[in-house]
């Protein structure tokens, strides 16, 4: 094994994380912003982690995975709400500024953008293609993230912008190859 500039030899680990990260750079994902309000005070951050996990029973349940050290996780958690708002493709700014990347612009990174509420109070963001409005159901820490699952109590949707989405280290639109009318029932 050969040793880096610091004269320290790369261990097992930092190649496997290097090609995880790379790999997973080739996935697509969608752009969600996680908002949230209440006794702990008002946060949001962007995350490409977001799933579905069950539409059935009483709620829908979705999760999303924020890294621990973040002060949002802090607050979603003693709040117990969050709003789950899936990014249209003219969004790109407002995924940029919860990302931290227009802090010089946008002191309260609220400001850039419109947003109101639906059920749990929870921050949502105007335009989206979708908000989830949510409770906080059960919290999970794996490795350095909280996972969060969600319970969905409310739910605003439009249809007029493409959906925003991550790959390759930068933000695309998804856009459909196939009309509804030519996908395949077999």
């Amino acid at each position: 094994m050969s040793e880096t500039k610091s004269g320290v030899a790369p261990s097992i680990f930092d190649d496997q994380r290097a090609q995880f990260t790379e790999g997973m750079s080739k996935a697509v994902s969608s752009v969600v912003v996680v908002a949230t309000d209440g006794p702990a005070g008002r946060g949001g951050l962007t995350v490409s982690s977001m799933s579905s996990v069950s539409a059935d029973g009483p709620h829908p349940i979705l999760l999303v995975c924020v890294h621990h050290l973040s002060p949002v996780a802090a607050a979603v958690i003693k709040n117990e709400v969050l709003c789950v708002n899936l990014l249209s493709s003219d969004q790109a700014k407002v995924s940029d500024c919860f990302a931290g990347r227009h802090s010089e612009e946008f002191a309260d990174k609220f400001s850039c953008a419109s947003w109101s509420k639906i059920i749990t109070g929870a921050p949502a963001l105007d335009g989206a293609v979708v908000n989830f409005d949510c409770r906080l159901i059960e919290t999970k820490e794996v490795a350095t993230h909280h996972v969060f699952f969600c319970e969905v109590v409310g739910m605003r949707q439009q249809d007029a912008a493409p959906t925003l989405a991550y790959s390759r280290r930068s933000y695309c639109e998804i856009v459909p190859i196939l009309a509804p009318s030519q996908h395949s029932t077999a």
